[in-house]
């Protein structure tokens, strides 16, 4: 029997994405879906980051280009909002690379694209 790691917690960015899909409706630029999730979680006294920045490391040395996650979400969870018509192995490793970045086994992949909301929760152990 498998236990579902920080399961409320993912329940609620999950239900927070549906409630913002069901407002906005679907097509709407990625930046838009970002922002009405900043009202929620704000809302709903969720600690988060936005836009939180990763440095990347290479033999001791910071490149200087950087990575970005859309938020950070109880200092541990990765969730990605995409606004595409299809979520693919690119976007599934870039939420992989973030939560490598942050050191979290925790992602969440929410597509708005679609009539319905599309979401994919990532674990890395």
């Amino acid at each position: 029997m498998s236990i579902i790691i920080k399961k409320n917690e993912n329940y609620e960015i999950v239900g927070l994405c549906m409630e913002v899909h069901k407002i906005l409706g679907p097509s709407l630029l990625e930046i838009v879906y970002k922002d009405a999730l900043e009202i929620e979680f704000r809302n709903h006294n969720i600690p988060y980051e936005r836009e939180k920045e990763y440095n990347v490391e290479y033999k001791g040395i910071i490149l200087p280009h950087k990575f970005y996650a859309d938020f950070v979400v109880y200092s541990d969870i990765i969730p990605e909002v995409k606004s595409i018509k299809e979520v693919n192995n690119d976007h599934l490793a870039q939420t992989l690379n973030y939560m490598k970045l942050a050191d979290t086994s925790i992602g969440i992949i929410a597509n708005f694209q679609n009539k319905s909301l599309v979401h994919k929760r990532l674990i890395n152990t």
